[in-house]
């Protein structure tokens, strides 16, 4: 009887504490990037801004291209993303989920400063690792529901992860899709945008532009090493390679929230010709991204 008395207060303290998530009613449009640079010129952008604070994020709402959006930092990395993911689905009336920010080219036909529009995303290090049985040869557990179709990176052997999307019924998938009608407005925008080719004393070698479609993937690492990269194009398709979008587009699906991210390429996560150059190109793939994400915002319905 003690422990239901104490399950019951504990349980009763969090009802009502959750009751109260709301912050605010306005169907808004979620326009999220994992770190600073990659949000000045959303927020530069934004007018009528208002500020919450949830839990160390701080989430602002305002009005983007004449459209209400709630504008935050998802934090790098896949479980700070879908942390702050969901708490913005739960604080505020959500429509739309749009990510926008930086990654690494994995598609050879791509360069730095261009932007990718991915129609659906896996994470690449959902995988087993399996036990070598030899030199240089691995063999993955037993029984391991390994995807099809998706070749390992030796010892690790690619598999989708399990979501519950509807109580009680559990489905294990490697992609998550992007939204068709909000790829078709990015379709739409793709060619209306001019696109950075310098920053400071540094300009590209191509003239960016916006690539619409493919496949991107997303893990827990900074990938600069031009064998793994291979590998993701060849096993994933890929063509753009980062931390946070597959773990957004997992929470946005499972909340039956529409998805689509926007990935500027800052380096080409090891094919860069000598060092990476994330840290030369950031701000410019930043802007170019940002710069997509307001024309797409501004031709949403």
């Amino acid at each position: 009887m003690r422990l239901i008395l104490i399950l019951a207060c504990v349980f009763g303290f969090a009802g009502s504490t959750f009751a109260q998530t709301r912050l605010d009613d306005t169907p808004r449009t979620a326009v999220i990037s994992a770190f600073g640079p990659e949000l000045t010129a959303l927020e530069a952008a934004t007018s009528d801004k208002q500020a919450y604070a949830v839990g160390g994020a701080t989430f602002t709402t305002g009005v983007l291209e004449g459209k209400p959006v709630v504008l935050f930092l998802s934090g790098m990395s896949m479980v700070n993303a879908a942390m702050t993911t969901q708490q913005a689905l739960d604080r505020f009336k959500i429509t739309r989920v749009v990510f926008s920010g930086i990654a690494g080219g994995v598609d050879p036909a791509l360069d730095v400063g261009d932007v990718v529009v991915a129609e659906q995303w896996a994470q690449y290090l959902e995988n087993a690792v399996g036990r070598e049985v030899a030199p240089g040869r691995f063999e993955p557990p037993p029984g391991e529901p390994l995807a099809d179709r998706l070749a390992p990176f030796g010892m690790m052997f690619p598999r989708g992860v399990v979501v519950t999307r509807t109580p009680g019924v559990m489905e294990r998938r490697v992609w998550f899709p992007a939204d068709p009608a909000m790829l078709a407005t990015a379709r739409e925008v793709a060619g209306q945008v001019t696109l950075k080719r310098c920053i400071a004393d540094r300009c590209l070698v191509k003239p960016p532009r916006v690539v619409v479609g493919g496949n991107g993937v997303s893990g827990q690492s900074f990938v600069d090493n031009a064998q793994f990269r291979t590998w993701a194009y060849d096993a994933f398709g890929a063509k753009v390679l980062d931390m946070e979008s597959a773990a957004v587009a997992q929470v946005a699906y499972v909340n039956g929230a529409p998805f689509i991210a926007f990935r500027s390429l800052s380096d080409l996560a090891g094919g860069d010709p000598g060092k990476n150059q994330a840290r030369v190109f950031f701000q410019l793939a930043s802007d170019n991204s940002a710069a997509v994400v307001r024309a797409f915002i501004a031709a949403l319905p």
